[in-house]
């Protein structure tokens, strides 16, 4: 998964059994995890027979949560379509290389590392604040490479979370209402974007990771400190608060974004243009 905030996620004990990693996604977070992911596919129609579904995979919580999801889902034998995890190194250190190839391997995880030197060339593009290039190169070239394996499909972990927040940022900094959407087509139309996690909550993702010992990366970004903040970060500190005061507030701005009603604004654009 592409996002603009390293967060990491540390856990106490040692990563229990790949078997029981599995066992817990459909007894302990079948609720919260499973079932809602089912539904993100079967409400938004996300998958068909025949499609060939490239997975993003930064080492983080999401994205290797978002790999084990799928492996349950290919047991199904109602769904009829291959899937392959594909994760850009961006320039890790040897040190964070290893452990993300080792979570791969005690995840029993396949996936596919194309080796980039994005983090150089944002640094020295971008010397004050290097991240939107960043994030921006690493989506252009998971995109294109994605397109020449010849997948169809991109299944990218973002989460009930970051579709808050990216509606709040949108409108705060960009001055628009928009946020990410369920599926929708890259820019060169050769490739769909499909967010199965678009009902999870992030609190059940961190609980899942910290529960099953799975030491999941941080954005492993080797950039000097001082020039990784992130409006992200910031609506997320803003978000715990009003949620402190006002339950349920992050539910009502998910709601929002499938409630507009457009009588009611003052101008909207689409693929049409202005309207």
């Amino acid at each position: 998964m592409i996002n603009l905030v390293c967060d990491a996620i540390i856990p106490d004990g040692a990563m229990k059994d790949v078997e029981e990693i599995e066992k817990s996604i459909l007894t302990t977070y079948k609720k919260n995890i499973w079932a809602k992911f089912l539904r993100a596919i079967n409400d938004f129609d996300m998958i068909q027979d025949g499609d060939k579904i490239a997975i993003g995979v930064s080492g983080g919580k999401d994205s290797l949560l978002l790999v084990k999801l799928f492996q349950e889902l290919k047991k199904d034998k109602r769904k009829n379509f291959d899937f392959k995890a594909v994760s850009l190194n961006p320039g890790f250190r040897n040190s964070d290389l290893d452990n993300f190839k080792n979570n791969l391997d005690k995840l029993n995880i396949d996936c596919e590392i194309i080796d980039t030197n994005i983090w150089e060339i944002a640094n020295e593009k971008a010397k004050d604040y290097p991240c939107f290039l960043c994030a921006k190169m690493r989506r252009g070239i998971l995109y294109t490479q994605v397109e020449k394996l010849g997948f169809n499909k991109l299944t990218l972990g973002h989460h009930f979370d970051d579709v808050i927040e990216t509606t709040l940022i949108n409108m705060f900094y960009a001055g628009t209402l928009k946020t990410m959407t369920p599926k929708v087509s890259s820019t060169s139309g050769k490739l769909e974007l499909i967010r199965p996690l678009i009902y999870v909550k992030e609190a059940d993702i961190i609980d899942y990771t910290k529960t099953n010992g799975i030491r999941a990366m941080n954005c492993g970004c080797t950039i000097e400190a001082g020039k990784t903040s992130s409006k992200r970060k910031e609506m997320k500190d803003l978000l715990i608060e009003l949620e402190k005061k006002n339950p349920g507030i992050k539910q009502s701005v998910f709601n929002s974004m499938k409630n507009i009603n457009l009588d009611y604004v003052f101008g909207y654009t689409g693929e049409e243009g202005d309207k």
